[in-house]
Formats: structure tokens, sequence, C-alpha cells
């Protein structure tokens, strides 16, 4: 719990008062690898801090090729965000690529709770503007860099996790195929 208390902290302080009823939602869980914390089609209900491990957040196309759209390593926050908000069904499944350890709490009590503690109001804004500005580097980087430069800032962003997944996870969150991954990791080892 501790950990989840400083991440929310560095995103806006929450009042002792706030914490002892906000750390009573959530629920410690242990989410294998390969197991889903949402899939598409879903309608999202909780979220969940993640403590330990790494998620993979993807889109499935109706020919069956799927794109990552995103990489989740803790300390983070999961869940259908879009679902939460709008009420419809997800679009994106998230999927454990490790053994995660996961606190999973109600959104809609974690709501609720806004309404009498402020702070909470406050730290959803801080926690709805990282993901934007995390979305829209995403989407620049997709738009704008070559996939060498894309591959290069992956590297930087999760070194870890280049050993621990497939490489075909890299190449459908670089936009990629197994191939041309391939070509750019080789060329990036002729340097």
């Amino acid at each position: 719990m501790e950990k989840l208390r400083a991440y929310l902290n560095s995103i806006h302080r929450v009042k002792e008062e706030t914490w002892e009823v906000l750390k009573a939602l959530f629920v410690q869980k242990q989410l294998p690898k390969g197991e889903h914390f949402i899939k598409a089609g879903a309608y999202a209900k909780k979220i969940a801090f993640l403590q330990e491990g790494y998620l993979r957040g993807y889109y499935r196309h109706a020919n069956g090729t799927e794109y990552n759209k995103h990489f989740f390593k803790s300390p983070a926050f999961i869940g259908g965000y879009s679902s939460l908000v709008t009420k419809q069904p997800t679009q994106i499944s998230q999927q454990a690529l490790t053994d995660c350890v996961i606190l999973e709490a109600s959104y809609q009590k974690i709501i609720e709770l806004s309404d009498q503690y402020t702070d909470l109001v406050w730290l959803s804004k801080g926690l709805a503007e990282q993901f934007l500005v995390q979305k829209e580097h995403r989407e620049i980087q997709l738009v704008l860099l070559e996939a060498s430069e894309r591959y290069e800032i992956f590297r930087k962003e999760f070194p870890e996790l280049e050993q621990l997944i497939p490489q075909y996870h890299i190449a459908a969150y670089l936009g990629v195929s197994a191939t041309q991954l391939s070509r750019i990791r080789k060329k990036k080892l002729q340097k």
C-alpha cells in the first residue's frame, strides 16, 4: 500500500483522512502472466494500481492482427479508462506480460468519495492529465518518428522489457512487422 500512497502523493498530496478511507477500497490480487485485467468488449468497473510486473494494452483488428498501444510498468494505474468515463465497452484489452501484483478497487466507489474528499478530485485531474500527455507523446512518436527512433525510445522507457517478452510484442508496439524489427535490431548491433 505504501507504494500506492507514494505514487498518489507524487501526483497530488492526499490528506491522511482521505488516505485512510481510500486505502480501504483497494484489495491486493495476483494477475498471472497471460491473464487479462480487462478484455475488449467488456464494461470497465474497476481500476488497479500495478505494484509489480508488466502489462500491455492492445487492440485486435478484425483480421486478428494485434497492435500494442501501451506497455504498463510499475508503478502505474491500469483499467479501461475510456469505458469507465463513457460507460461504453472498452476497445482495448489489458494483459499481463509477467506475473503481476495489483491493488484493485471499484472506480464508482472512488468517484463517490470525491464529493466528500476534494483532494481526490485534484488527484483524478492529475491522473487524467498524465494519461493525456502520455497519449499525445505516443501519437507524435507514431506519426513523426522513424521506426528505428521509436525502437530507441522503447529501449529507454522499458530497458528490461525486451528480455522479458516476445519480439512480436515489441514489433506490434512499434507499428512494424517482426521482420522489420529484426532489421532494425541488426543495424543497431552493426553500429
